[in-house]
């Protein structure tokens, strides 16, 4: 008789706490998918969409004072190439166009990426911002 009653408390106790804690892992779980999906909204965000005044700030001061820094730290490094080349083929008695050609390219490269770089450091956070939503899409999912 008593067995019966024990047993019966037994189960109504490991109903209660198994329900209890059922409940509370699906509110932590459902929690934490909120709390990612909002962390991934923020850190997703791109810098325009960020602050407006502080991206038109750096894009300003990269044209006016980072890209003529560049531009003299280039022009400095391919005359120093362009005079180690040619003393470097005896005063151009052994010259090659082929040199020159590379020399072209060296040069052409070095510029088109100082031009550029402001639009590949935006690229790269508009990718870095594509990877987050869609790893927060995934999640919220």
């Amino acid at each position: 008789m008593f067995d019966n009653i024990f047993e019966a408390i037994e189960q109504w106790m490991r109903e209660l706490l198994s329900g209890m804690i059922s409940s509370n892992l699906s509110t932590m779980f459902t929690d934490v998918n909120q709390k990612t999906g909002e962390i991934a909204a923020q850190v997703g965000q791109t810098p325009q969409g960020w602050d407006g005044n502080i991206f038109a700030l750096i894009r300003n001061l990269s044209d006016s004072v980072i890209m003529p820094i560049a531009g003299m730290i280039i022009t400095f490094v391919l005359c120093y190439e362009l005079i180690a080349m040619l003393t470097e083929k005896n005063n151009m008695y052994e010259i090659d166009t082929w040199m020159f050609f590379k020399y072209f390219f060296k040069m052409w490269v070095a510029v088109y990426l100082v031009n550029h770089t402001f639009d590949i450091t935006m690229a790269v956070f508009d990718v870095g911002q594509h990877v987050v939503s869609a790893a927060g899409a995934s999640i919220n999912g």
